[in-house]
């Protein structure tokens, strides 16, 4: 099997697996216990959140744990409905979101909050000058701005510093969907102006079902979950202690080695668009095209951030005309190689990709995408064989 769908999830690695197992047997008291047994737990918990703060250079009591990166988002936005029963409420997200951020924002909408979605041009890029425009017509509205940092369909990483300056410009907060950023890129948080910033665990090679929420120490949002009072009162119910502490484990690994590892995702991303456009007719590149080497994208230093070409190291997207998704990745999977259309949560729908449509892409074109995301050990030799296979099962589709 050539796995090739890390945007979906990834496997959990041996570190973060061999950290969460004591938590399953010898040390599985309640963390909201007295007693020393239950107070074990307690600490590993918050060794876990210190680190994770660390690593975001922020406050371990600005650190909420939740489920995974959905309910994070949700929980930042329904938050508007707790701002004051009487003020007008707005919410403002880009057309490209995640659905766990689009959908809360129908069902905010459906409730009487007023939602502005910012359209994005054909490299995905949110278009800046909407966003103030927006932000000036709903100044004196309880506002929030959120836009996700990178896409989690074509890769595009978003200008968060230039969209939180924007936001607090306007007395608006800056929510962002981190989930396929955290541990991928850097991001520094008081800089960019982030007041909110949802993050998942298994986007980095750590258990299901764990995120987090970073919520800025002076706000004061509502309580997501009602009950007990861990995590401070705001989200009740007795906390995943193995989940929390592998997600912690693999955000160690995966902060120590990030420029490492993105360096080699780096250049495989751009050996496959080669490839593809060499090998597979009428391939189009979604998003930002890493192979036009602009001046600006190449300064003298050579950094990691700026060998980024403002999309993400694994992701490689590309639409071929002519060519239904799906099809092409069944004929894929008959092959060993595991690839995606767009969006794991959007699986299975009969809509083209509303981010492919977004940019710009006719529904027919919007139906042929391809999203390979890829991890540093991939080699060279399984990159030729899943290009031969596409050029295969395209020739077989056409």
């Amino acid at each position: 099997m050539i796995y090739l769908d890390n945007a979906a999830t990834t496997a959990l690695s041996e570190t973060a697996g061999k950290a969460m197992e004591p938590y399953f047997s010898d040390l599985y008291g309640n963390p909201s216990s007295s007693y020393r047994f239950g107070q074990e737990a307690k600490r590993a918990i918050e060794a876990g959140r210190q680190a994770l703060a660390s690593f975001l250079h922020v406050s371990p009591r600005e650190i909420y744990f939740t489920g995974g990166g959905t309910e994070s988002d949700n929980w930042a936005l329904l938050s508007l409905l707790g701002w004051g029963e009487k003020s007008p409420k707005h919410l403002l997200t880009s057309t490209i979101e995640h659905p766990a951020i689009l959908r809360t924002a129908s069902f905010l909408e459906s409730l009487g909050v007023n939602v502005s979605r910012i359209p994005v041009d054909a490299k995905g890029f949110l278009d800046l000058e909407a966003l103030e425009n927006a932000l000036k017509q709903s100044e004196n509205t309880t506002c929030l701005v959120s836009v996700m940092a990178a896409n989690n369909e074509i890769g595009t990483l978003q200008n968060l510093q230039e969209i939180g300056s924007l936001a607090h410009r306007y007395s608006a907060l800056f929510h962002t969907d981190a989930v396929q950023a955290f541990g991928q890129i850097p991001i520094a948080v008081e800089e960019m102006g982030i007041d909110l910033l949802s993050a998942s665990s298994h986007k980095i090679h750590g258990p299901k079902g764990v995120g987090l929420l970073y919520i800025r120490k002076d706000l004061k949002l509502p309580a997501l979950l009602h009950g007990g009072a861990q995590e401070r009162g705001l989200r009740a119910g007795t906390e995943n202690v193995p989940g929390i502490v592998g997600f912690a484990a693999a955000a160690r690994e995966a902060f120590s080695t990030m420029e490492e590892r993105g360096r080699k995702k780096l250049a495989l991303r751009n050996l496959f668009f080669k490839r593809l456009l060499e090998e597979v007719p009428g391939v189009e590149i979604s998003g930002v095209n890493p192979l036009e080497k602009r001046e600006a994208d190449f300064p003298a230093e050579n950094t990691y951030s700026s060998l980024l070409q403002e999309r993400l190291p694994g992701n490689v997207h590309v639409c071929i005309p002519g060519i239904e998704g799906q099809s092409l990745l069944m004929l894929l999977d008959q092959k060993g190689i595991c690839a995606s259309s767009g969006s794991a949560c959007a699986s299975g729908s009969l809509d083209p990709s509303h981010v492919l449509l977004a940019i710009g892409k006719s529904h027919e074109v919007a139906f042929s995408g391809l999203r390979l995301s890829l991890e540093e050990s991939l080699t060279e030799e399984e990159l030729e064989y899943t290009v031969e296979a596409i050029k295969e099962a395209v020739e077989k589709s056409r």
